[in-house]
């Protein structure tokens, strides 16, 4: 499994396993978690760079409904992955 080092401004960097990887109306987006295998917490992540941008940019997808739409996509992806919400 590919594994990506994602540096925060001011932060200690932070690396995550890239579960899957989609698109959506144009938009890159990235379903990342910490732990390689067994259930664990993961993200959303949308891909913001420019071509121009020699490396990624890339922000945590908060939107309640660009989350569910994509969430949606990664679930028919990975059969083995439901994503529950902290609401629930």
């Amino acid at each position: 499994m590919e594994k990506i080092k994602f540096g925060p401004d001011g932060k200690e960097a932070v690396e995550f396993y890239i579960l899957e990887q989609t698109m959506l109306g144009g938009v890159t987006y990235l379903l990342v978690t910490e732990e390689e295998d067994g259930d664990s917490d993961a993200l959303i992540l949308k891909d913001l760079s420019s071509q121009e941008d020699t490396e990624g940019l890339y922000e945590i997808v908060s939107d309640e409904r660009e989350l569910s739409a994509v969430a949606e996509i990664f679930e028919d992806l990975l059969e083995d992955v439901t994503f529950i919400t902290e609401e629930e």
